[in-house]
């Protein structure tokens, strides 16, 4: 099974991870999908004016709730959309991935990692706005929508059926696999690898850590996005907090080292050590560690989002621009600082094997140690949570995909499937499977941003009718008739 996942995954390397410099630029290379991504943030960001710094005080009122309507349609809050979404990106890659991106290239990813997380937050606009204005409500009520739908129907409307039907499916088998891998199985394996550490019965019976994880994972699915989302509306504030006071508290102790730092980051940045790559290097993980993290570009994000009760589908993608900001530029940027300031990054230190063996989550942990002793305990109980709200989010992302492919009726099967590779991830080794469902992740961004470049007309016409209601005060006569506003804004 292994030996025909490896070859999968050269397969899968080759097409959408060749080297875009074709090895021209020695030591270092370009991965096709990043730069994919980098290209398609920098363009859209640009198209819609960096709508990302314009609209992201408006956007905070949305999420606040001061733009209700009567209008509104939809079967979760704004606000519970956007924790339902970064419960599947908060976690391990913000843990483990800048770890390992500092690791590979020096401090200085860090700066191209919050680079890549300020385009991202037009990228996360543009999809969530599309999954907005061409999402379906089904028979049972139910929303459907996603990249799925607007590669199908919007591709459609422009002529392109055919090729918008065949993005979709490419985009909903990888979706699903996806889900199943990296946002199942890995999260399962990771959350077993640092609890055993800590209660050492679920290292003697690991199966039964899976069975706990497949029960609360269960529960909580099979009640659908609603209960979900109210999962994610718990959870995900209260992790962040405690993440972030740690960090707060780690960088308040090494006051004194922030602006050094700070200094290191950007000096890296752009004059990067030989052994991290050279500048591509160092620019190539910042960037991929933040495509990991936040999943801007992804299309990912877009299925719940579509879900959203709003009177306008730009709102919705105003509100995903936090998701980026929250995710990378935020949590991803406090943890850097904690690494740099600690100093457990470097290859001759103290915690030099961890390293050289690329041990993310572990170099997190002892970077928070080294002020806070007893904090890599809380660390990998929060590990073990960050993975949980990853799995019941990623859970209905394949289950949507899984849906459009197959229908409504089959959608309880898909999540048997799901809380079954729990139980297989927690007593299995799958080292292929796992790289194989990190590798469709990535390629999701292919179809989905096809699907950008396609139809971001479509954003643009919707976000132009906005910002002319916005501007002459139309959408705050709407908000004060609702009784949830006191004056108008502008």
């Amino acid at each position: 099974m292994n030996s025909i996942f490896e070859q999968v995954n050269s397969l899968l390397g080759s097409i959408f991870f060749f080297d875009v410099f074709f090895g021209a630029v020695e030591g270092s290379s370009m991965p096709f999908i990043v730069a994919w991504l980098i290209v398609g943030g920098v363009f859209l960001t640009f198209r819609f004016g960096f709508i990302n710094v314009r609209m992201f005080s408006h956007a905070y009122k949305i999420i606040t709730g001061q733009y209700k309507t009567a209008d509104d349609v939809g079967e979760i809050t704004p606000f519970q959309s956007l924790t339902t979404a970064l419960s599947a990106t908060v976690g391990l890659g913000n843990i483990a991935g800048v770890a390992i991106a500092i690791a590979i290239g020096g401090p200085g990813a860090t700066f191209w990692m919050i680079l890549a997380g300020f385009f991202g937050m037009t990228l996360k606009f543009t999809e969530v706005t599309l999954a907005q204005i061409y999402r379906e409500k089904r028979p049972d009520g139910r929303i459907m929508g996603g990249a799925m739908q607007y590669l199908s129907k919007g591709l459609a409307s422009k002529g392109h059926a055919k090729l918008g039907k065949g993005l979709a499916i490419l985009f909903a088998v990888l979706a699903i696999g996806g889900s199943l891998g990296a946002g199942n199985a890995f999260q399962t394996s990771q959350a077993m690898g640092v609890l055993s550490d800590r209660v050492p019965f679920f290292e003697t019976y690991p199966i039964v850590f899976g069975f706990i994880m497949a029960a609360l994972v269960g529960f909580v699915i099979i009640g659908g996005i609603k209960r979900i989302a109210h999962t994610a509306e718990k959870i995900v504030p209260a992790m962040v907090f405690i993440y972030l006071l740690a960090s707060l508290w780690i960088l308040i102790t090494n006051a004194s080292l922030v602006p050094s730092a700070i200094s290191t980051i950007f000096h890296e940045a752009f004059a990067p050590t030989a052994a991290a790559g050279g500048l591509i290097g160092v620019l190539v993980q910042g960037f991929k560690r933040a495509a990991f993290s936040s999943e801007a570009g992804i299309g990912s994000a877009a299925i719940v989002h579509s879900t959203a009760s709003v009177k306008y589908p730009v709102r919705q993608g105003m509100v995903a621009l936090y998701e980026p900001f929250i995710d990378t530029i935020v949590i991803c940027s406090m943890t850097a600082l904690v690494i740099v300031t600690t100093g457990v990054y470097a290859v001759d230190g103290e915690f030099a094997s961890l390293v050289a063996s690329k041990q993310g989550a572990a170099l997190t942990a002892a970077a928070y140690g080294t002020v806070i002793s007893w904090f890599p305990i809380i660390l990998s109980f929060s590990i073990v949570l960050f993975a949980f709200s990853t799995m019941i989010s990623w859970s209905y992302y394949g289950e949507r995909s899984w849906t459009y492919l197959f229908g409504e009726k089959y959608t309880l099967l898909y999540k048997l499937i799901f809380v079954s590779f729990t139980v297989m991830a927690s007593v299995t080794s799958a080292s292929a499977l796992l790289e194989f469902s990190d590798l469709l992740i990535l390629s999701m961004a292919l179809p989905n941003l096809i699907g950008l470049y396609m139809l971001q007309g479509d954003v643009k016409e919707n976000l132009s009718e906005y910002l002319k209601k916005w501007k002459s005060g139309e959408l705050d006569r709407e908000c004060i008739e609702k009784g949830v506003c006191e004056k108008p804004t502008k």
